[in-house]
């Protein structure tokens, strides 16, 4: 490092990062090629890093022209367009050989402006910091409201990514491509744990590799063990069944659990290195490679301990998991995205069933990735989407499914095996394959009430190739749509946009407060403004009244469907034509797991379907609902809640702010002007959470109304137990079916009800608080904030224009 980079780094009051350049011998020409991944790593911590890319910016386009834009390109990889001729001319290997593959996070050059956006964001901030000191101590409403206003700014949202598919159709390695990672998350000849979630993330705060492991509680695995030990392990109906549980067991107890109780099995000894289970904490493991990392987290997420390479392990963890939480650095496209390695049809553990159905509902974009020799007849990938659809539809928030037919890369039934025959034999074999998939997808009459066919897209993707690129080149592997795919996600958050809008119109209001005068041209505007309130929330109440109604029909329809056919429903399931020795045990751990089971699994089949007697019965309502819900409540980014009538709810105050004869209350305006636009964009995320609760309320109810019957089930043993099971179960459903379906009809139009109260009532409540503070109150104490004005106003513009 030379003398030059010690120097720039004093200058700029970042001495205390003096030795991180000099350890990557960092100096005056590469200095001025640094792009943000390096930054990062060099510089962890945001704020220094925030000054530091302001600072070499401005030296980039003053001192070294020819670097300015080096921050906004990646390095472009080869393109076969550009080498009809000879398909192969000008390809070059790959340079991910070790962990991290610094070219190709991106493929496409980032979107113009997003550099800059995070010295806008850091600057902003900043200002914010100073005007929050300045305001006056002294309590009053102004004060008060404007402190609170400025700490709303600081929000922090996630794209999250469910990744579904089973072991050895590719899931790990195309994950572990896109990121930009090689071999990271296990994958390979080791098994998989289907019941942990993983989930993976940017590390923002510092350059390690981290995993933050949540276990369930110690009186859930002692339910757990109960369960599986003196009930399903005894009743297994398969060598294979028994095996899943052995092998479970086994795993954390070795050979101990077969002779000893549950309560045995609860001894502390067996968790002395997991001491956080027993304080029900989190564990957290770091390291500085990716490949140590992932070698500390094997025991914690897979379930092999035969391993040639893990047979010092004594003990494996992953039976104990609920979720790992893994954080990655210089992972760009992670930054506001979160991916989720997700096991299919939840667990038959609570806690983690819970968690799954959370972390799925929460799932803005779905992928489902199965092997391409068998992507379109896959019924375990169709069965995932047919299972969960009302998960991440209707009752999530998912806008679009990902199908991802890996292993493109595949020739072996190439019978022209020349380079340029296997390319052109790979691209029509994976053109043959999406037009499969579409047309099964097309099939699917249920999951369309939840998907249309715009929201469903087809990936044929090879990560060997993507590495290697002997037959394809970067493009043709589609990797690099996926990781484009999450950097518009990225982009969609529109962190920076957001918070400069906020700041912008809370320091209109702190300017416009500190002016003072004007109060009767105040008066006249909030008379106006008012009167448009009013009008406006009479249109929203319009609309949701026409909507309550509507749905009122469709239930009504669904209780007499659900009256009519319940018996019918409930006979499927307790009395399928099985004889009756093996389907005792079915219906008794149907009943001991309150409705749930999973069916036996079938040779074709890589795991268990889960049955849901709850969601059989509760079926006809969900149906008769589902199509008036989906348009009522959309998940598609363009579109909104109530017709779309809370989106274009709008005061005016855009307008009037461009009239001359408002110019003396513009600073006003323009502070509710913003506050409009964040109390929508706020009251839309409100009503995506409570929608997917008013969704599963009829499922919910259901549930609670069979649960008395459930109990009583389980106490039945010896010889008539299974006819004794039957018959209480039909009793009970005889008995209530004309009580159940009412009352989930009941409880969904009062949350339904609720929700539209709630959001009448905020609308007036934020607008009505935001009038009277900006257009009846002065603030005579308030600072003058022209010059912070003035910087975030142009802040403000630049980012609207960038983003237009």
């Amino acid at each position: 490092m030379d003398d030059f980079v010690r120097d720039k780094l004093t200058e700029w009051g970042l001495r205390k990062w003096i030795e991180r350049f000099e350890e990557e011998e960092v100096d005056r020409e590469s200095f001025y090629c640094l792009d943000d991944q390096q930054i990062a790593k060099l510089i962890p911590k945001l704020g220094p890093q925030a000054k530091f890319k302001k600072k070499l910016l401005k030296e980039q386009n003053t001192a070294n022209p020819d670097t300015a834009d080096a921050s906004a390109q990646v390095i472009p990889f080869t393109s076969r367009t550009s080498n009809e001729e000879n398909p192969q001319k000008g390809k070059r290997k790959s340079d991910l050989q070790g962990e991290s593959n610094q070219q190709q996070p991106l493929i496409k050059k980032r979107r113009p402006g997003s550099y800059s956006e995070e010295i806008i964001l850091a600057d902003v901030k900043e200002i914010m910091g100073r005007v929050l000191k300045t305001i006056p101590r002294e309590e009053n409403n102004l004060n008060d409201f404007l402190r609170k206003k400025i700490h709303d700014l600081e929000t922090d949202e996630r794209e999250v990514v469910g990744v579904f598919g089973r072991t050895g159709d590719g899931k790990s390695y195309l994950i572990n491509a896109v990121i930009g990672l090689k071999n990271f998350l296990p994958s390979g000849s080791v098994i998989a744990c289907t019941s942990v979630l993983i989930k993976v993330e940017a590390n923002m705060q510092n350059s390690k590799y981290e995993a933050i492991i949540e276990f369930i509680t110690k009186e859930e695995w002692r339910d757990e063990l109960w369960f599986l030990k003196k009930f399903y392990l005894e009743n297994a109906e398969d060598a294979t069944e028994y095996r899943d549980i052995a092998e479970k067991l086994s795993a954390l107890y070795g050979e101990d659990w077969k002779e000893k109780s549950p309560d045995d099995l609860m001894d502390e000894k067996y968790f002395r290195e997991i001491p956080e289970f027993l304080l029900s904490k989190e564990k957290i493991l770091t390291a500085d490679k990716a490949k140590e990392l992932r070698d500390k987290l094997i025991r914690y997420t897979r379930s092999n301990p035969d391993d040639a390479e893990n047979k010092g392990t004594r003990r494996w963890y992953w039976p104990l998991v609920k979720c790992v939480t893994i954080k990655v650095p210089d992972a760009d496209l992670l930054k506001h995205v979160t991916l989720v390695d997700l096991p299919g049809n939840g667990d038959s553990n609570k806690s983690r069933d819970k968690m799954w159905k959370t972390v799925v509902g929460s799932c803005s974009t779905i992928w489902i990735v199965t092997d391409i020799n068998r992507a379109a007849s896959d019924k375990e990938a169709w069965e995932i989407l047919k299972d969960d659809c009302s998960y991440m539809g209707n009752g999530g928030q998912c806008n679009e499914i990902h199908f991802i037919c890996t292993k493109s890369d595949c020739h072996s039934d190439a019978e022209d095996i020349s380079e340029a025959g296997i390319h052109a034999f790979i691209l029509k074999r994976n053109q043959q394959a999406k037009a499969k998939v579409k047309q099964e997808f097309n099939q699917l009459k249920e999951v369309k009430k939840h998907f249309s066919e715009e929201s469903f897209k087809v990936f044929t993707v090879s990560s060997v190739e993507f590495l290697n690129q002997k037959y394809l080149n970067q493009e043709e592997t589609e990797i690099p749509k996926l990781q484009e795919i999450l950097q518009e996600l990225n982009d969609c958050h529109k962190e920076t946009l957001n918070y400069v809008s906020g700041a912008h119109g809370i320091l209109s209001l702190i300017q416009g407060a500190s002016l003072g005068g004007g109060a009767e041209k105040k008066k006249a505007v909030c008379t106006i403004l008012e009167k448009k309130m009013r009008d406006e929330v009479d249109t929203v109440r319009k609309q949701m009244k026409e909507t309550f109604q509507a749905f009122e029909k469709c239930l009504s329809d669904g209780v007499e469907e659900s009256e009519r056919s319940c018996e019918k429903v409930l006979e499927s399931v307790i009395n399928p034509g099985r004889p009756g020795g093996g389907f005792h045990q079915t219906l008794k751990y149907l009943v001991q797991n309150d409705g749930i089971y999973k069916a036996k699994k079938t040779k074709s089949q890589k795991k268990r379907k889960q049955i849901n007697l709850n969601m059989k019965l509760s079926s006809y309502l969900t149906e008769s609902i589902d199509e008036k819900f989906k348009e009522t409540f959309p998940n598609e980014v363009n579109c909104g809640p109530f017709n779309g009538k809370i989106n274009s709810f709008s005061l005016g105050t855009k307008r009037m702010k461009m009239k001359p004869e408002y110019e003396d209350v513009k600073l006003q305006l323009e502070f509710l002007n913003a506050e409009e636009d964040k109390m929508k964009k706020k009251l839309i995320k409100v009503i995506r959470e409570r929608k997917k609760m008013i969704y599963s309320s009829l499922m919910t109810t259901v549930e609670e109304s069979m649960q008395k019957c459930y109990d009583d089930s389980k106490e039945f043993t010896g010889k008539n137990s299974l006819n004794n099971m039957r018959e209480t179960m039909r009793k009970h459903v005889q008995d209530s079916k004309n009580i159940m379906f009412k009352n989930a009809k009941k409880v969904m139009l009062n949350q339904l009800r609720d929700l539209m109260k709630d959001i009448l009532e905020d609308v007036k409540k934020t607008l009505q608080e935001s009038m009277d503070l900006s257009l009846k109150t002065d603030g005579d104490s308030i600072p003058d904030v022209t010059v912070e004005l003035g910087m975030v106003k142009n802040h403000h513009e630049e980012l609207k224009g960038s983003a237009e």
